[in-house]
């Protein structure tokens, strides 16, 4: 086992510990900070693997935009606060499906794959940057003005009082 293994075991058991905790957390605030660590520490299972450039759009994507926007609109309409109405039974249900859906997506990868390693093929680093800041700019772009249109709503919907804007 190579230093590499030990870290990459590490990260991902704290990315899996932060997943769990953000299922099972009771407070969607605080279950929406632990996915932002989850996230996070897959950004890292990422950088282990060697994969640099699916870690940064990882973290620029999910944990700097998507994440931050939803907890953003969650304290801007206070919904983070309270605590989520859950029965025990409704998290064992949850629990196993979530075990039944692991199972069998590691199975179908492994009569797929086996255990062996595999050579990936694909284009460079250089070769994805220039598609995506030539080809596929305006979609990137078009995304990043459907997220502020939506930052504006969440600060407008949290604003608005029975029709009235609050004053300073």
């Amino acid at each position: 086992m190579t230093s590499r293994d030990v870290l990459f075991a590490a990260v991902g058991l704290i990315t899996a510990a932060a997943g769990v905790l953000a299922v099972t957390s009771a407070r969607v605030l605080h279950a929406g900070l632990w996915l932002v660590v989850s996230l996070g520490g897959l950004a890292g299972c990422y950088l282990v693997l060697g994969a640099e450039l699916v870690a940064l759009v990882q973290l620029l994507v999910y944990v700097g935009a998507v994440v931050v926007l939803i907890l953003f609109a969650l304290m801007l309409t206070r919904a983070g606060a309270g605590e989520v109405d859950t029965s025990v039974g409704h998290r064992w249900l949850a629990a196993a499906v979530g075990a039944g859906v692991t199972v069998l997506l590691g199975g179908t990868l492994i009569a797929a794959y086996g255990w062996g390693t595999r050579e990936v093929a694909g284009p460079s680093n250089q070769e994805i940057g220039e598609q995506i800041f030539g080809t596929w700019v305006w979609p990137f772009e078009l995304l990043s003005l459907l997220l502020l249109a939506a930052l504006v709503a969440a600060v407008a919907v949290a604003t608005t009082s029975r029709g009235q804007v609050d004053e300073p």
